[in-house]
């Protein structure tokens, strides 16, 4: 009986058909196994995962396929969004085994979870170098049967290869550490030098095909940059920035970025787009916007965020995970064009658009053409004699033709399930939005899932909140990465509103963490909290890969509360994280890039702003539209003794601003440009 129809996660649904005995990662499966001492079968993937949906279809549909499976295994179907702390001990075992992993992940498992083999995709039929799936489970099966004891040999090496790989980053300070920070007056430099060997001098990014956004390094150049005027810092984020917005991996028609591009030009886009991915450059694009008041920032910040309002909000204000690649089982199908499609669409207006969008008759991808912008508005307006305004509005009416037409096509699936952590992220770009644009539906909407998700992932009669929800059904303990992102957009809720009820929350939660993901040997944190017992071991993520860490994010938010709200052994909880991973900086800072941004804060301590008077608020936020990276944000119209930063500071009419930094104030000022001088680095 396959159980995945009860199951809420679209991935999981769209598995509910097929023939194998299904179960979800849940306590009968598992109880199954053990009872039956039978061993696993756990295959993992996502909805927007074409390789996955291959494999559905070759292998997972067919009658003779499953019928093996269910007599040999006990079989179990897991969302990797649903279930990220099940896929990261299993992908560790398959990058252990074969060198490289990636989805569909399927892993063979002892009945108490241990890993002993794993692979990614197989197909129907011996191919490429690959068994069949079919091969793969026969000698998995026998294996079982008639090598048991080099099976369990084989998982116990395995898992404790896993567990030691959590240290390999970690680097022990000894009991010296509790003296003042040991960080090398040059560690940024270093930083920036090993990332520079990466640069895409002409295309923008880093290293070549695939490329991915890179989101947090191009923070970490930005922030760099205003410390240090390190003019190449600048330019490459800016080239990187300016680059992937006029080339296809954004989405020139409907707005938002797909996940990543299958070429270093940023053309050829793997067409499904990430809540998260468009949270992270939302969220740079509107740091780069305050450095340079650059238009096309804005524009894209705006079209992005209309696409997320537009395509990806609950109703209540939550927001969808992910839109799939394909659509009418091709990708990209919803979104590439034939020119005598647009021909017919703008008339004589055609030969422009497609001349700046590179559109042709061959096309400049597989036939068809991706749009894209060779050209920025300016250069191309200068080139050709025309007037900016109207090169815009004419490119801006053609773009809506095409909308209105592509709105008519079959759409990609919508990966409905709603997740905290995401869900945090794309909060706090709403707050980043506001904060550079001043535009008050971006804090609304900022709020509004803020209270959204206190609503529905709190676990009821607990502390703990829950890490998915869809159609009124949480489910999951939430995981590191919820709480850390979910702290870090209450502060900065609270950085937009001045509602105390957020400070709170994000102090309520950062305790919680504390308290249940803390491993005494280490200042690192679990993935998982110590309640949570359906898992072989417990892992800390370091790693800033397509998302931050949950431990890089709880080193920032440990700063930023330590200040907020006075407590010190926060900020040293911070320090002794970042002192931790200080050669790992040095070696690898691709790797560990919001790492490197509170290392960042670490060498420069945070300004401390308290503004306090009548009009306390607007004068915040006027404050907070500059771009000043190593900064946090308390007002009020008068003192506030339940906050220490505004405890003792006392305002007038017209807003008294008092800059703090390591314990010391300054004298109060009144106007934007004295703290505009006063927050420049020196």
């Amino acid at each position: 009986m396959n159980r995945l129809r009860h199951e809420t996660s679209p991935y999981l649904l769209q598995h509910a058909g097929n023939p194998v005995d299904w179960y979800a990662w849940k306590p009968e499966a598992l109880a199954r196994a053990r009872a039956e001492n039978k061993p696993i079968l756990v295959s993992i993937g996502y909805s927007t995962c074409h390789w996955c949906h291959v494999m559905e279809h070759e292998s997972f549909e067919n009658e003779d396929i499953a019928a093996f499976m269910n007599d040999n295994f006990v079989c179990i179907k897991v969302d990797r969004e649903e279930r990220p702390d099940v896929d990261a001990i299993y992908m560790e075992a398959c990058q252990i085994l074969n060198g490289s992993g990636g989805w569909p992940l399927n892993c063979f498992l002892t009945p108490d979870g241990r890993p002993f083999y794993a692979g990614t995709y197989f197909p129907p039929r011996p191919a490429h170098n690959r068994p069949s799936w079919l091969q793969v489970l026969q000698h998995m099966s026998r294996v079982w049967e008639s090598e048991r004891e080099k099976v369990y040999e084989q998982a116990e090496r395995l898992t404790a290869r896993i567990r030691g790989n959590d240290e390999v980053f970690v680097q022990d300070m000894g009991p010296e550490s509790a003296g003042e920070a040991p960080f090398p007056a040059d560690l940024p430099d270093t930083i920036f030098a090993r990332m520079r060997d990466s640069f895409d001098r002409a295309e923008g990014g880093f290293g070549g095909a695939p490329k991915f956004p890179s989101t947090m390094a191009i923070q970490y150049l930005l922030n760099y940059h205003w410390f240090t005027c390190q003019p190449e810092a600048l330019e490459h984020a800016l080239l990187s920035l300016d680059k992937m917005i006029q080339g296809g991996i954004y989405d020139q028609i409907g707005g938002g970025f797909a996940r990543y591009s299958t070429d270093r030009e940023w053309l050829a886009p793997h067409f499904e787009k990430m809540l998260y991915d468009n949270a992270l450059l939302v969220g740079v694009l509107a740091e780069a916007y305050k450095l340079t008041k650059k238009d096309l920032y804005r524009e894209t910040i705006e079209e992005t965020l209309e696409y997320i309002r537009r395509d990806m909000t609950h109703p209540e204000g939550g927001f969808y995970s992910a839109e799939d690649a394909d659509s009418e089982g091709e990708e990209g199908k919803f979104y590439v064009w034939d020119k005598a499609e647009i021909d017919q669409l703008l008339g004589e207006e055609a030969a422009l658009f497609c001349d700046f969008y590179d559109v042709s008759e061959g096309g400049n991808w597989e036939h068809v053409n991706i749009l894209r912008r060779l050209r920025s508005y300016e250069e191309y307006a200068r080139t050709n004699d025309l007037d900016l305004a109207d090169l815009k509005q004419r490119l801006r009416a053609g773009r809506e033709r095409l909308f209105a037409h592509r709105a008519q096509r079959v759409r990609p699936g919508l990966d409905d399930k709603i997740l905290l952590g995401w869900n945090a992220l794309m909060a706090s770009a709403y707050a980043a939005a506001f904060t550079a644009l001043g535009r008050e539906e971006y804090r609304q909407a900022a709020l509004r899932n803020l209270d959204f998700c206190l609503e529905k992932f709190a676990q009821p009669g607990g502390e703990g909140l829950f890490h998915t929800w869809k159609n009124g059904q949480a489910q999951y303990d939430a995981f590191l990465d919820d709480y850390a992102f979910f702290i870090a957009a209450f502060l900065d809720g609270y950085q937009i509103s001045f509602d105390t009820r957020y400070l709170q929350q994000a102090g309520k939660y950062a305790s919680y963490v504390l308290s249940y993901f803390s491993d005494p040997a280490s200042p690192m944190l679990f993935f998982t909290a110590e309640q949570q017992t359906d898992i072989v071991l417990r892992k800390k993520d370091l790693y800033d890969s397509a998302t931050p860490s949950g431990n890089s994010t709880m080193a920032h938010n440990l700063q930023r509360l330590g200040i907020l709200l006075d407590r010190r052994e926060w900020r040293e909880k911070a320090r002794q994280m970042l002192l931790a991973v200080r050669d790992t900086l040095a070696r690898y800072p691709l790797s560990f890039e919001r790492w490197a941004g509170a290392m960042l804060n670490e060498m420069h301590p945070y300004h401390e702003v308290a503004v306090v008077g009548g009009n306390a608020f607007e004068k915040a936020a006027q404050l907070q539209a500059a771009f000043v990276p190593n900064k946090v944000v308390a007002a009020s119209a008068r003192e506030d003794v339940l906050i220490p930063l505004l405890s003792g500071k006392t305002g007038e009419d017209d807003a008294l601003i008092y800059i703090c930094r390591d314990f010391a104030c300054q004298r109060p000022i009144r106007t934007f440009e004295e703290y505009l001088a006063a927050t420049r680095p020196e």
